[in-house]
C-alpha cells in the first residue's frame, strides 16, 4: 500500500511539472497550414499584400526579414513635401515604418542644402502592409527599405502624371565600373548624410560610385562601412534602415564587415572591367519560388486581417 502511494504522488508531480512548463514561444516563428486561414492557403502572399491599399490600424511593427516580412500600422509619406516628392504613386508604394518616413524627410531637407537640389525625388519603399511587392523587389517587406532616386530634384511642384512618366538618371559608366559626368559633389554628400544617420544600417550603390567616394573623402571616413556596393541601383540608392529600438518581431540586417569597404568595391570594379571566368562546378541557381504565407512571421495573417 505504501509502494502504491508513493507512486500515486510521484505521478501527480510529474503532472505538475508538465502543467507548469511555459507555453513555447510563437511571436517569431512561421505559420504552419493549421493556422492559416484556407482563404490564404495555396495563394501567392504577393497577391494578399498588394490587394490592400490602407496600412493596418495596428501599432506600428516591422515584422520579420526585409525579404520574409511585413508591416503593421504603417504611414504614409505625403505625396508631396516641403523638400520631397514622391515618385510613382500609382504603386501606392509610399509606405513605411515611421522610423522611415521621418528619416526620408530628415535627409530631404539634408539634400535641400545642396547646389542644384531642392530636395529628394522618393522612389519606392512598402506597400501599405508591407509583404512581397506584386511585381519589382524582393526586399521592401517591412517598411524599412527606401529607394531615394539619384536624379536631382529640382522641381517639387510635379502632378502626378508627371511622376509617372519622369525617369531618373544612370549615374554609371563602364557597367558600373564609374560613375559618369552627372556624378557630383552633392550625391556624395547626400549618400553620405543617408549613411551618417545612426538609424541606417546599410545603403546599397553601383560598385564605381562606392570606389568614388572612397577617393573622394578626405575627412571622416567611418560612413563609407555602411555603403555597399550591388548589382543595379545606378539610378537610385537603397537605404536600409536597423530594427527599430523595443521591436522584438523584427529581425535585424547583419552588421556590415569591418573596415570602410573600399578593398572590396574596387574588386567589384576590377571583375566589371576583367570578368573571371564562370565556375564550371558552380551549382545553378534555383529558379525562385514565390512566397506564401507560410513562409512568413505568423503575426502577418492579422496584418492583413486587421482593419
Amino acid at each position: 500500500m505504501g509502494g502504491y502511494l508513493k507512486l500515486s504522488v510521484l505521478v501527480m508531480a510529474l503532472a505538475g511539472c508538465v502543467q507548469s512548463a511555459p507555453e513555447p514561444k510563437t511571436q517569431t516563428g512561421t505559420l504552419s497550414s493549421q493556422s492559416i486561414p484556407a482563404s490564404m492557403r495555396g495563394v501567392e502572399a504577393k497577391q494578399l499584400f498588394g490587394a490592400h491599399g490602407r496600412g493596418s490600424a495596428q501599432s506600428p511593427a516591422p515584422l520579420g526579414g526585409y525579404a520574409k516580412g511585413c508591416i503593421a500600422g504603417a504611414t504614409t509619406l505625403p505625396e508631396t513635401g516641403p523638400t520631397w516628392q514622391a515618385m510613382r504613386l500609382s504603386r501606392n508604394r509610399n509606405w513605411g515604418h515611421p522610423e522611415t518616413i521621418d528619416f526620408i524627410k530628415k535627409l530631404s531637407r539634408k539634400a535641400a542644402a545642396q547646389p542644384g537640389w531642392n530636395g529628394l525625388y522618393v522612389g519606392d519603399i512598402s506597400q501599405p502592409r508591407g509583404g512581397p511587392m506584386l511585381s519589382g523587389h524582393r526586399s521592401h517587406q517591412m517598411g524599412l527599405d527606401a529607394d531615394i532616386w539619384l536624379k536631382p530634384a529640382d522641381n517639387l511642384n510635379l502632378s502626378r502624371t508627371q511622376r509617372e512618366n519622369i525617369s531618373s538618371i544612370s549615374m554609371r559608366r563602364s557597367n558600373g565600373a564609374y560613375t559618369n559626368s552627372s556624378w557630383t559633389r552633392a550625391h556624395h554628400e547626400i549618400v553620405k548624410a543617408a549613411a551618417q544617420d545612426p538609424r541606417t544600417a546599410r545603403i546599397f550603390i553601383f560598385p564605381g560610385a562606392k570606389v568614388q567616394m572612397c577617393k573622394d573623402e578626405k575627412g571622416d571616413r567611418a560612413w563609407l562601412r555602411k555603403v555597399r556596393p550591388w548589382y543595379g541601383h545606378h539610378y537610385h540608392f537603397h537605404v536600409r534602415l536597423n530594427c527599430p529600438d523595443n521591436t522584438s518581431g523584427c529581425q535585424p540586417q547583419a552588421a556590415p564587415p569591418p573596415g570602410d569597404g573600399c578593398a572590396e568595391a574596387q574588386t567589384w570594379v576590377r571583375n566589371i572591367l576583367n570578368p573571371p571566368p564562370p565556375d564550371p562546378n558552380a551549382p545553378k541557381p534555383k529558379p525562385r519560388r514565390e512566397l506564401t504565407m507560410q513562409d512568413l512571421p505568423r503575426q502577418c495573417v492579422a496584418v492583413l486581417q486587421a482593419q
